[in-house]
């Protein structure tokens, strides 16, 4: 598996698991395409448990490697003004949630973390209080390996290797006058909650 087949993955979990309209009464939200952040993450497993061991294998490896990647100060700063505050395990769900958003998303938060102010789930968390995690989504490899198998994931099938974090963006998150220079979108958003 490679990131590419992951996205498809994460991509068919989040149609199988989009709420109905009809049903839900809520056209708003399939409008939004946010449907049950934990269902996206159990889906996937699902559907990773259905392919070959050696793909829920490298499916484990590809999902670190997106952590990894987006293992960044700015991203950090983000989490930690959208969620009130961001431990390192915080900073890990958060990124679970980002995964469960597909690529498209997933990627723009990288390259702009303050672009996520326009996504409708960032714009619900501000207006609700809301915290935007899904731990589900860190475990969807280890789910569908046990799941289909009966056994744990191997230990060595996968390697972490975070990148050191970036020293410009050393600062207290706290300080809401750096954040708001820093991040303005998500400063107007959360910088009164």
């Amino acid at each position: 598996m490679d990131k590419q087949t992951f996205w498809q993955l994460i991509e068919t979990a989040r149609a199988d698991t989009a709420p109905d309209p009809v049903a839900e009464g809520d056209a708003d939200r399939e409008a939004e395409g946010d449907p049950d952040r934990d269902a996206v993450a159990r889906r996937a497993a699902e559907l990773l448990a259905a392919r070959p061991e050696a793909e829920m294998l490298a499916a484990q490896q590809v999902l670190w490697d997106l952590l990894a990647e987006s293992y960044r100060s700015p991203l950090w700063a983000a989490a930690y003004m959208i969620n009130g505050g961001c431990s390192d395990d915080g900073f890990d769900y958060f990124r679970g949630w980002l995964l469960t958003q597909g690529r498209e998303v997933f990627d723009a938060a990288l390259a702009d973390p303050d672009s996520l102010a326009e996504h409708p789930a960032v714009r619900e968390a501000a207006a609700e209080g809301l915290y935007l995690e899904v731990e589900e989504a860190l475990s969807i490899a280890w789910t569908a390996y046990e799941n289909a198998t009966g056994r744990e994931l191997p230990s060595d099938s996968f390697t972490i290797r975070y990148p050191p974090l970036d020293p410009a963006w050393d600062f207290d998150f706290d300080d809401e006058v750096e954040l708001a220079a820093r991040l303005p979108r998500l400063s107007a958003l959360f910088g009164d909650a």
